[in-house]
């Protein structure tokens, strides 16, 4: 399996665990990463709001980046805001039209051009259905037996484009859990939403969101998803969550790929648990 590489700009800073422990998981998987050259910001959740055509723009330069090399790889993007920018580029261009021609006016100025050959996948994409939960289990070495997890999806890698999973019920976490030897733990707040960027422009409403999940997460051993974002919301503001409710709803928040490659016999520093801002006694012992 090989696959090109989009970080994002989230990976290279306050998500630099998420990089480091993707990159460590899938090697000791044997999947070989390309790194995309000379990649640019997808645009966030800012481009949009200044400009439509800059929104399909940022992300499609990208996708001409991978054509312009004329290897036919899947892009491998870990986070759900990228994924669900490029994603967004890949279908605008794949319709053709004035969206296509218009992204290809903006390209031709640095030379580049859209073709609608890029595929953009998620990363858990990749890890459910071309790894999958078989392969993953013949390569654990450290049974996570005993741990209930909560898989955490949030919105962006689903919504709108629920290509690989069910997004009001999604399912694509579990096999891979279970093949750690833990226990899927059974709650409904999978794909609610963790209030995003609101957690700065509208707080009161992302501390409620934050704290409603987290609630529903009371027994869980650890909260397990695959957006910065989300990460974010769930670990930074555990305790605001927790003086709004009157209760401890402090929790242990991974990110998949670091809760994989400890099953998998990983080292704390080879996930970079020291970078978590939420890591429970539990899991610093498993990694020890």
């Amino acid at each position: 399996m090989k696959y090109f590489y989009y970080p994002g700009c989230s990976l290279e800073g306050t998500a630099r665990e998420y990089d480091l422990s993707t990159r460590a998981l899938l090697k000791a998987l044997g999947v070989e990463l390309v790194d995309l050259p000379d990649w640019t910001c997808c645009g966030a959740t800012a481009a949009p709001a200044v400009s439509r055509l800059l929104a399909l723009a940022l992300p499609a330069r990208n996708l001409a980046l991978a054509e312009a090399t004329g290897e036919d790889l899947d892009i491998l993007v870990p986070c759900s805001a990228c994924y669900l920018n490029l994603k967004r580029a890949e279908k605008a261009v794949h319709q053709g039209g004035d969206a296509r021609r218009e992204i290809n006016e903006v390209l031709a100025e640095a030379g580049l051009a859209c073709r609608g050959t890029a595929r953009v996948r998620h990363l858990l994409d990749v890890l459910s259905r071309d790894v999958g939960g078989d392969l993953l289990k013949g390569r654990v070495r450290r049974r996570l037996e005993g741990l209930r997890i909560a898989p955490y999806y949030g919105c962006q890698c689903l919504r709108p484009y629920g290509e690989f999973d069910d997004p009001e019920d999604p399912r694509s976490m579990e096999p891979l859990i279970r093949a750690t030897g833990a226990e899927v733990f059974p709650w409904s707040a999978g794909a609610h939403c963790c209030g995003a960027s609101h957690m700065t422009t509208k707080p009161g409403i992302g501390i409620e969101l934050v704290a409603g999940i987290l609630e529903a997460a009371a027994g869980a051993d650890a909260v397990v998803t695959v957006c910065p974002m989300c990460q974010m919301n769930l670990e930074a503001y555990q305790g605001r969550a927790s003086r709004s409710r009157g209760s401890d709803l402090k929790t242990t928040v991974l990110y998949l790929p670091q809760f994989l490659g400890l099953a998998l016999g990983l080292s704390k520093e080879d996930v970079r648990l020291d970078l978590n801002l939420a890591v429970g006694e539990a899991f610093k012992n498993q990694a020890a």
